[in-house]
């Protein structure tokens, strides 16, 4: 049988699904080791190393799974409750953060990894959604994770920010100094009954801002790829919110990702791969490895990062905030390139540059999940729901004086 043609709705229903099997199928669910629960990093390349960003999509892909009846309400509660003793008993980790890549048997950490800020907290955003939708035990587990969390511990008292990363052998490094993927923290963070921090420090980061073309007034990151402007915005719902400066980080979404794409327009004589049907740039698997790949506005020198390809999670991500244009990208992928899909979904990325078409045999966790959990959000607003319903994360909005638009400041 021949590849058949779809739509994009009906395309997208069918990426959900399978991504949403990568969760279920790349996952140890042997109840004799120490690490149950944990989720790979990818499919090929590193088959005993679990990432804990993957394990918090794949605890938001229990709940996809429960609301699409791919899987039981009883057996993803089991899941999700196992998995979070998991984290609380076995996995390493040090004052409430945990390596960012484990080993998928024992859990202990792997590579030399840092102990990850941005990847605990995708973690524990998953394990906040999961304890909102099943409550009961696992709200309880959750609620033991975040509490455990020393969010002081990863600030750098000098500057009032967050340091980018740890390991024992040279401590502390880097800075979170302006706006990337990271506004979860600070939500999370100000909320904490245990460990909090003060709320200057969301106001201290630099908002450095740039247009691109006619879209005006973006605050853009330093590599301008598209995963900076949506890892937090899977899990809180800023749209119609804005903080008390003015800021509406939903909006601000919406103008870099209609800048990615307007840049891969602009550079499409450049790069085969790029086209109005193929844009999405941000890191993922290419011809030379894993390639932290972006789009203006940025500060990253593109001449050296960029080599055309593209990953279609940066699109299908950014469904939420330009779905016309981001169904038109996926519709384009599955119709028109039959090697860019398998059996998780779209693959990492693809490549027409040279003399032959390059295609990504990988499938990565975090890309997987950020392209499950934002068609779910763009389709019903499920993940949303759950994790917004959560009393921190109101609290720490509130803190943090991010509230709906039609409220004015004095």
């Amino acid at each position: 049988m021949g590849f058949i043609k779809y739509d994009g709705n009906k395309i997208i229903l069918k990426e959900l699904k399978k991504s949403y099997n990568f969760f279920m199928k790349e996952i140890n669910l042997d109840k004799f080791t120490n690490g149950y629960g944990l989720i790979r990093d990818k499919t090929n390349l590193a088959k005993e190393v679990a990432s804990i960003a993957s394990v918090g999509y794949g605890l938001a892909a229990l709940i996809i799974g429960v609301e699409h009846k791919w899987i039981s309400y009883k057996i993803a509660k089991e899941r999700a409750s196992k998995t979070l003793d998991t984290f609380i008993n076995n996995v390493e980790g040090k004052s409430g953060f945990y390596y960012h890549f484990i080993n998928i048997i024992t859990g202990k950490r792997e590579w030399n990894c840092e102990i990850s800020i941005i990847d605990t907290a995708i973690f524990i955003c998953g394990a906040i959604t999961a304890g909102e939708y099943f409550g009961g035990e696992v709200k309880k587990k959750a609620e033991i994770l975040y509490k455990n969390i020393n969010w002081e511990w990863y600030r750098n008292k000098d500057t009032n920010h967050f340091y980018m990363g740890y390991t024992p052998e040279k401590g502390f490094w880097g800075h979170w100094d302006r706006y990337a993927e990271q506004l979860m923290v600070y939500v999370l963070g100000v909320s904490s009954k245990t460990f909090p921090i003060d709320k200057s420090m969301y106001y201290d980061f630099g908002r450095n801002k740039t247009n691109y073309k006619n879209i005006k007034d973006i605050i853009y990151t330093y590599c301008g790829a598209l995963f900076t402007y949506q890892f937090s915005h899977a899990w809180i719902n800023f749209m119609n919110l804005q903080d008390k400066d003015g800021i509406d980080w939903f909006e601000n979404s919406i103008k870099a990702t209609r800048a990615n794409r307007e840049y891969c327009i602009d550079n499409k004589d450049d790069f085969k791969t790029y086209s109005e049907n193929s844009w999405g740039l941000t890191p993922c698997i290419g011809p030379k490895g894993y390639c932290g790949f972006g789009a203006k506005p940025c500060d990253a020198n593109l001449k050296i990062e960029n080599d055309g390809t593209v990953s279609p999670c940066g699109a299908i991500g950014s469904i939420v905030f330009t779905p016309k244009e981001s169904i038109n990208a996926i519709e384009n992928y599955y119709n028109n390139f039959p090697k860019l899909w398998g059996k998780y979904g779209f693959k990492d990325g693809y490549n027409l540059e040279g003399d032959k078409p390059w295609f990504s045999k990988e499938y990565i966790g975090i890309d997987k999940g950020i392209g499950m959990v934002m068609i779910e959000n763009y389709l019903n607003g499920t993940i949303w729901k759950y994790f917004m319903r959560n009393d921190h994360v109101k609290e720490g909005l509130k803190i943090l004086e991010i509230t709906d638009k039609k409220l004015e400041y004095k």
